[in-house]
């Protein structure tokens, strides 16, 4: 448990660490408008996974992975040298889906919400297959007593 605490803890830092490295140190131009989203430690603090999103086309998100790739090394040496643990973790960079699993979720729910509109839409402009009161209703013998043609 105190070891979940620790990567835990390892990972928030080195998130930030990260972000102000890529913000303030690297000046690669194939770097987009890049956020750091989050970060994840393995259990025995050897492994570190950065998440980023990239804001822009796939031509982008491309350039930018390349970039980070190029830069794993500094941004390592930065977590060590701010960290100062005894084994500094390898830095792998992952690009964070959640805005297009969210982009996608959001398409469904607008088109759930247009077929919801086509059903209301049809219902309000549906008619009776039938008589508009389908059920039988007893019959009331004074309103029947004229009607018997022998008045018994």
């Amino acid at each position: 448990m105190a070891n979940e605490v620790r990567a835990r803890k390892l990972a928030d830092r080195i998130k930030v660490i990260a972000a102000e490295t890529l913000e303030r140190r690297v000046k690669d131009p194939r770097l987009g408008f890049v956020t750091v989203t989050d970060a994840r430690v393995t259990g025995d603090l050897r492994e570190a996974s950065v998440f980023y999103t990239v804001y822009g086309d796939e031509e982008q998100r491309e350039s930018t992975a390349v970039a980070l790739d190029n830069v794993r090394g500094l941004v390592r040496s930065e977590v060590g040298a701010q960290t100062g643990i005894k084994f500094t973790p390898t830095i792998t960079f992952v690009l964070d889906a959640v805005s297009d699993n969210a982009r996608v979720i959001d398409d469904l729910i607008r088109q759930a919400h247009a077929a919801d509109e086509a059903v209301a839409e049809a219902a309000r402009k549906a008619t009776y297959a039938g008589e508009s009161d389908p059920y039988k209703k007893p019959v009331d013998l004074d309103e029947t007593a004229g009607d018997d043609p022998e008045g018994s």
